[in-house]
């Protein structure tokens, strides 16, 4: 079977760290307010899909250093090059930013972004992917395609943001990229919660951590079927889930979480 040791991963284009069962994934460019590159896109996919096989992390932080998260595709190093390639190649670079958001959300940990400062295109676009966002009020989010002439649909946000935020709301911000401020942000739904500067990042790996040592297995189960029953029918989302769930019960946690209860304890979870 294939493995994937996350602890033993040297990243490229960002920072990666593992404390026990959290990784921490920090974009660091920060003299650029940590844009995005052909590379460091390729990269983010590549570990995404690689987690997929990991059984050492069991949630991920993504954050940004020097005082924001991403403010998306460079212009220099990728808007640049784009406006002189030719359809192939332009299929290939969009499939491939596509292809990091799909892997955010096959793979089974669940994903906390901790944002601060800019937040803008392709940086909504992971933090969007992510399952959990905690921001800050002086964050700002701009999907920003429509201001360099392209369409809001972009990485999946058109269908990703709807089911953040709602339909009207995703058409406002696609269609005008205005910037949302982070108390804005929190009001619509897209935050989960606010926090300051200084404590954002404390917050989501505390968050990180209770997670990584709750049912793991469950956990990898309901980010499945979260992505899973968006194409289905009620009908076809409560069989899905009645499995899902069956096969859960086998699980070791489980039983773990009874003879805890019964005993007036709290369950120790070991992700089996």
């Amino acid at each position: 079977m294939r493995k994937f040791k996350a602890a033993d991963y040297k990243a490229e284009h960002f920072d990666w760290k593992v404390d026990g069962k959290v990784a921490t994934l920090t974009l660091n460019r920060p003299e650029r307010k940590n844009p995005l590159t052909f590379d460091s896109y390729g990269e983010l996919r590549d570990l995404f899909n690689n987690l997929c096989y990991a059984t050492d992390v069991k949630a991920v932080v993504i954050t940004g250093s020097g005082g924001n998260f991403c403010s998306g595709g460079d212009v220099h190093e990728i808007i640049g090059p784009l406006t002189k390639m030719e359809m192939p190649e332009l299929l290939e670079f969009t499939r491939m930013t596509g292809d990091a958001v799909k892997a955010m959300r096959m793979c089974p940990q669940p994903i906390i972004a901790a944002i601060d400062g800019i937040c803008a295109g392709a940086g909504t676009m992971l933090a969007s992917a992510s399952d959990i966002r905690l921001g800050t009020a002086k964050s700002k989010v701009a999907f920003l395609f429509v201001r360099v002439g392209l369409a809001g649909a972009d990485m999946g946000a058109c269908t990703l943001l709807p089911r953040l935020i709602g339909l009207s709301r995703a058409a406002e911000l696609l269609y005008t990229g205005r910037a949302m401020g982070g108390e804005e942000a929190e009001r619509w739904g897209f935050y989960n919660s606010l926090y300051s500067s200084e404590e954002v990042l404390d917050a989501a790996t505390k968050l990180a951590h209770s997670l990584a040592d709750g049912p793991t297995f469950g956990h990898a189960m309901t980010k499945k079927m979260l992505w899973q029953e968006w194409n289905q029918g009620l009908g076809e989302c409560i069989e899905a889930e009645a499995q899902a769930q069956a096969i859960c019960m086998q699980t070791n946690d489980f039983e773990r979480a009874y003879v805890a209860f019964a005993a007036k304890q709290s369950p120790k979870f070991e992700g089996n």
